[in-house]
Protein backbone atom coordinates (compact mmCIF):
# COMPACT_ATOMS: atom_id res chain seq x y z
CA UNK A 1 0.00 0.00 0.00
CA UNK A 2 2.75 2.48 0.82
CA UNK A 3 4.23 1.99 -2.66
CA UNK A 4 1.05 3.36 -4.24
CA UNK A 5 0.71 6.08 -1.60
CA UNK A 6 4.21 7.38 -2.20
CA UNK A 7 3.96 7.14 -5.98
CA UNK A 8 0.77 9.19 -5.69
CA UNK A 9 2.76 11.83 -3.78
CA UNK A 10 5.35 11.85 -6.56
CA UNK A 11 2.67 12.37 -9.24
CA UNK A 12 0.80 14.95 -7.14
CA UNK A 13 3.70 17.19 -6.21
CA UNK A 14 5.07 17.36 -9.76
CA UNK A 15 8.71 17.93 -8.81
CA UNK A 16 10.11 14.66 -10.16
CA UNK A 17 11.33 14.41 -13.73
CA UNK A 18 9.37 12.72 -16.50
CA UNK A 19 11.69 9.69 -16.41
CA UNK A 20 11.07 9.20 -12.69
CA UNK A 21 7.32 9.58 -13.18
CA UNK A 22 7.34 7.01 -15.99
CA UNK A 23 9.33 4.53 -13.90
CA UNK A 24 6.97 5.04 -10.97
CA UNK A 25 3.95 4.33 -13.17
CA UNK A 26 5.59 1.17 -14.51
CA UNK A 27 6.32 0.05 -10.96
CA UNK A 28 2.71 0.64 -9.91
CA UNK A 29 1.42 -1.22 -12.97
CA UNK A 30 3.62 -4.19 -12.10
CA UNK A 31 2.49 -4.19 -8.46
CA UNK A 32 -1.19 -4.08 -9.43
CA UNK A 33 -1.07 -6.58 -12.28
CA UNK A 34 1.38 -9.10 -10.85
CA UNK A 35 1.81 -8.72 -7.10
CA UNK A 36 -1.90 -8.07 -6.46
CA UNK A 37 -3.08 -10.09 -9.48
CA UNK A 38 -5.29 -7.25 -10.70
CA UNK A 39 -6.94 -6.98 -7.28
CA UNK A 40 -7.79 -10.67 -6.99
CA UNK A 41 -5.22 -11.11 -4.22
CA UNK A 42 -7.11 -8.52 -2.16
CA UNK A 43 -10.42 -10.29 -2.78
CA UNK A 44 -8.91 -13.55 -1.54
CA UNK A 45 -7.51 -11.81 1.51
CA UNK A 46 -10.88 -10.26 2.34
CA UNK A 47 -12.66 -13.61 1.99
CA UNK A 48 -10.12 -15.29 4.25
CA UNK A 49 -10.29 -12.57 6.92
CA UNK A 50 -13.53 -10.60 6.43
CA UNK A 51 -12.87 -8.04 9.16
CA UNK A 52 -9.21 -7.41 8.35
CA UNK A 53 -8.72 -3.79 7.20
CA UNK A 54 -5.48 -4.62 5.38
CA UNK A 55 -6.93 -5.42 1.92
CA UNK A 56 -8.92 -2.17 2.02
CA UNK A 57 -5.89 -0.15 3.15
CA UNK A 58 -3.80 -1.61 0.33
CA UNK A 59 -6.55 -1.08 -2.25
CA UNK A 60 -7.43 2.58 -1.63
CA UNK A 61 -4.25 4.24 -2.95
CA UNK A 62 -4.35 2.05 -6.06
CA UNK A 63 -7.97 3.09 -6.60
CA UNK A 64 -6.95 6.74 -6.29
CA UNK A 65 -4.42 6.12 -9.06
CA UNK A 66 -7.06 4.72 -11.40
CA UNK A 67 -7.01 0.97 -10.71
CA UNK A 68 -10.18 -0.83 -9.72
CA UNK A 69 -11.64 -4.17 -8.70
CA UNK A 70 -15.46 -4.11 -8.45
CA UNK A 71 -15.41 -7.46 -6.67
CA UNK A 72 -13.05 -6.16 -3.99
CA UNK A 73 -15.13 -3.00 -3.56
CA UNK A 74 -18.30 -5.03 -3.01
CA UNK A 75 -16.52 -7.04 -0.32
CA UNK A 76 -15.23 -3.89 1.40
CA UNK A 77 -18.66 -2.26 1.52
CA UNK A 78 -20.31 -5.43 2.80
CA UNK A 79 -17.75 -6.28 5.47
CA UNK A 80 -17.40 -2.75 6.80
CA UNK A 81 -21.09 -2.76 7.73
CA UNK A 82 -20.44 -5.56 10.23
CA UNK A 83 -20.46 -4.68 13.92
CA UNK A 84 -17.41 -6.90 14.26
CA UNK A 85 -15.50 -4.65 11.85
CA UNK A 86 -16.22 -1.58 13.99
CA UNK A 87 -15.38 -3.49 17.17
CA UNK A 88 -12.00 -4.67 15.89
CA UNK A 89 -9.38 -3.62 18.42
CA UNK A 90 -6.47 -1.55 17.13
CA UNK A 91 -4.16 1.21 18.28
CA UNK A 92 -5.39 4.83 18.06
CA UNK A 93 -3.01 5.71 15.23
CA UNK A 94 -4.16 2.67 13.25
CA UNK A 95 -7.80 3.63 13.87
CA UNK A 96 -7.01 7.16 12.71
CA UNK A 97 -5.51 5.85 9.48
CA UNK A 98 -8.46 3.59 8.80
CA UNK A 99 -10.93 6.44 9.38
CA UNK A 100 -8.94 8.68 7.04
CA UNK A 101 -8.99 5.99 4.35
CA UNK A 102 -12.74 5.48 4.79
CA UNK A 103 -13.29 9.22 4.34
CA UNK A 104 -11.17 9.28 1.19
CA UNK A 105 -13.04 6.28 -0.19
CA UNK A 106 -16.45 7.78 0.60
CA UNK A 107 -17.47 5.33 3.30
CA UNK A 108 -19.04 6.48 6.58
CA UNK A 109 -16.70 6.60 9.56
CA UNK A 110 -18.05 5.64 12.97
CA UNK A 111 -15.67 7.87 14.93
CA UNK A 112 -14.59 11.33 13.65
CA UNK A 113 -10.88 11.64 12.90
CA UNK A 114 -10.62 14.71 15.15
CA UNK A 115 -11.80 12.63 18.11
CA UNK A 116 -9.34 9.84 17.37
CA UNK A 117 -6.41 12.23 16.92
CA UNK A 118 -6.67 13.33 20.54
CA UNK A 119 -6.25 9.75 21.75
CA UNK A 120 -2.96 9.14 19.90
CA UNK A 121 0.40 9.52 21.60
CA UNK A 122 1.10 12.68 19.59
CA UNK A 123 -2.35 14.09 20.25
CA UNK A 124 -1.71 13.89 24.00
CA UNK A 125 1.62 15.78 23.68
CA UNK A 126 3.45 13.73 26.35
CA UNK A 127 6.99 14.11 27.63
CA UNK A 128 9.14 14.29 24.47
CA UNK A 129 12.12 12.54 26.05
CA UNK A 130 10.12 9.29 26.31
CA UNK A 131 10.09 8.80 22.53
CA UNK A 132 11.61 5.54 21.28
CA UNK A 133 11.41 3.75 17.96
CA UNK A 134 7.84 2.44 18.09
CA UNK A 135 6.48 5.71 19.44
CA UNK A 136 8.39 7.66 16.79
CA UNK A 137 6.73 5.64 14.01
CA UNK A 138 3.35 6.29 15.63
CA UNK A 139 4.18 10.00 15.58
CA UNK A 140 5.08 10.00 11.89
CA UNK A 141 2.00 8.06 10.85
CA UNK A 142 -0.30 10.25 12.92
CA UNK A 143 1.00 13.20 10.89
CA UNK A 144 0.71 11.27 7.62
CA UNK A 145 -2.94 10.43 8.29
CA UNK A 146 -3.93 13.90 9.52
CA UNK A 147 -2.37 15.56 6.46
CA UNK A 148 -3.38 12.89 3.91
CA UNK A 149 0.27 12.05 3.34
CA UNK A 150 1.33 15.66 2.96
CA UNK A 151 -1.48 16.70 0.62
CA UNK A 152 -3.27 18.79 3.24
CA UNK A 153 -0.81 20.31 5.76
CA UNK A 154 -3.67 22.36 7.20
CA UNK A 155 -5.13 19.10 8.51
CA UNK A 156 -2.53 19.13 11.28
CA UNK A 157 -4.12 20.65 14.41
CA UNK A 158 -2.36 23.80 15.61
CA UNK A 159 -1.46 22.38 19.01
CA UNK A 160 0.17 19.32 17.43
CA UNK A 161 2.06 21.51 14.96
CA UNK A 162 3.39 23.64 17.83
CA UNK A 163 4.46 20.57 19.81
CA UNK A 164 6.30 19.20 16.78
CA UNK A 165 7.94 22.55 16.06
CA UNK A 166 9.37 22.46 19.59
CA UNK A 167 10.59 18.87 19.71
CA UNK A 168 11.09 17.56 16.17
CA UNK A 169 14.56 19.16 15.85
CA UNK A 170 15.79 17.18 18.88
CA UNK A 171 14.34 13.94 17.51
CA UNK A 172 15.98 14.56 14.14
CA UNK A 173 19.33 14.96 15.89
CA UNK A 174 18.82 11.77 17.89
CA UNK A 175 17.91 9.50 14.98
CA UNK A 176 20.60 11.05 12.79
CA UNK A 177 23.24 10.26 15.42
CA UNK A 178 21.88 6.69 15.65
CA UNK A 179 21.92 6.41 11.83
CA UNK A 180 18.33 5.16 11.82
CA UNK A 181 17.74 6.20 8.21
CA UNK A 182 14.27 4.75 7.77
CA UNK A 183 12.93 6.58 10.80
CA UNK A 184 14.91 9.74 10.06
CA UNK A 185 13.34 9.82 6.58
CA UNK A 186 9.85 9.61 8.04
CA UNK A 187 10.65 12.42 10.48
CA UNK A 188 11.90 14.56 7.58
CA UNK A 189 8.51 14.02 5.96
CA UNK A 190 6.89 15.24 9.18
CA UNK A 191 9.05 18.37 9.02
CA UNK A 192 7.83 19.02 5.47
CA UNK A 193 4.23 18.78 6.70
CA UNK A 194 4.65 21.54 9.30
CA UNK A 195 3.40 25.10 8.67
CA UNK A 196 7.05 26.28 8.73
CA UNK A 197 9.37 23.42 7.73
CA UNK A 198 12.96 23.71 8.96
CA UNK A 199 14.55 21.60 6.19
CA UNK A 200 17.17 20.72 8.82
CA UNK A 201 20.49 21.01 6.96
CA UNK A 202 22.48 18.63 9.15
CA UNK A 203 19.78 15.95 9.02
CA UNK A 204 19.40 16.21 5.25
CA UNK A 205 23.16 16.09 4.64
CA UNK A 206 23.50 12.96 6.76
CA UNK A 207 20.46 11.38 5.13
CA UNK A 208 21.74 12.09 1.61
CA UNK A 209 25.19 10.73 2.45
CA UNK A 210 23.68 7.40 3.50
CA UNK A 211 21.91 6.90 0.17
CA UNK A 212 23.66 4.67 -2.35
CA UNK A 213 24.51 5.69 -5.94
CA UNK A 214 21.66 3.51 -7.23
CA UNK A 215 19.20 5.22 -4.87
CA UNK A 216 18.96 2.44 -2.30
CA UNK A 217 18.74 3.56 1.32
CA UNK A 218 19.83 1.35 4.23
CA UNK A 219 17.42 1.10 7.13
CA UNK A 220 20.15 1.42 9.77
CA UNK A 221 23.79 2.49 9.46
CA UNK A 222 25.18 0.86 6.29
CA UNK A 223 23.87 -1.31 3.48
CA UNK A 224 23.22 -4.95 4.45
CA UNK A 225 25.11 -7.80 2.85
CA UNK A 226 23.57 -10.90 1.31
CA UNK A 227 21.67 -12.21 -1.68
CA UNK A 228 20.02 -9.51 -3.83
CA UNK A 229 16.50 -10.61 -2.85
CA UNK A 230 17.36 -10.47 0.83
CA UNK A 231 18.96 -7.03 0.51
CA UNK A 232 15.92 -5.77 -1.41
CA UNK A 233 13.58 -6.86 1.37
CA UNK A 234 15.63 -4.93 3.94
CA UNK A 235 16.07 -1.69 1.98
CA UNK A 236 12.68 -1.59 0.22
CA UNK A 237 10.87 0.49 2.84
CA UNK A 238 13.67 2.98 3.66
CA UNK A 239 14.18 3.56 -0.07
CA UNK A 240 10.48 4.34 -0.49
CA UNK A 241 10.67 6.67 2.50
CA UNK A 242 13.69 8.44 0.99
CA UNK A 243 11.70 9.12 -2.18
CA UNK A 244 8.73 10.35 -0.13
CA UNK A 245 10.85 12.70 1.97
CA UNK A 246 12.81 14.06 -0.99
CA UNK A 247 9.76 14.76 -3.13
CA UNK A 248 7.71 16.39 -0.38
CA UNK A 249 10.57 18.52 0.98
CA UNK A 250 11.53 19.67 -2.52
CA UNK A 251 7.93 20.62 -3.26
CA UNK A 252 7.55 22.54 0.02
CA UNK A 253 10.87 24.35 -0.49
CA UNK A 254 9.88 25.43 -4.01
CA UNK A 255 6.51 26.60 -2.71
CA UNK A 256 8.22 28.71 -0.05
CA UNK A 257 10.53 30.24 -2.64
CA UNK A 258 7.60 31.04 -4.91
CA UNK A 259 5.82 32.91 -2.12
CA UNK A 260 8.84 34.68 -0.65
CA UNK A 261 9.39 38.40 -1.38
CA UNK A 262 11.68 38.89 -4.37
Amino acid sequence: GELALICKVLFREGVAGSRQATLARQLIDHAWCHTLDGGRMLVRGQRTEPISPIPFEVYLPFRELGYSSPEAERAFRLNQRLDSYAALEMSPVRRLGLSAFQRRYGLPTRVPEADIAGTTWLGRSPEPWTVEGHIAYDITHTVFHLTDWGENPDGLPAEIACYLADWLPAWLDDWLDLQRWDLLGELLVVDACLPRPTFDERAWEGFAAAQQPDGAMPAVRTMPQGAPDEVFDVVYHPTLVAAFASVLATSRALTQLAHSPS
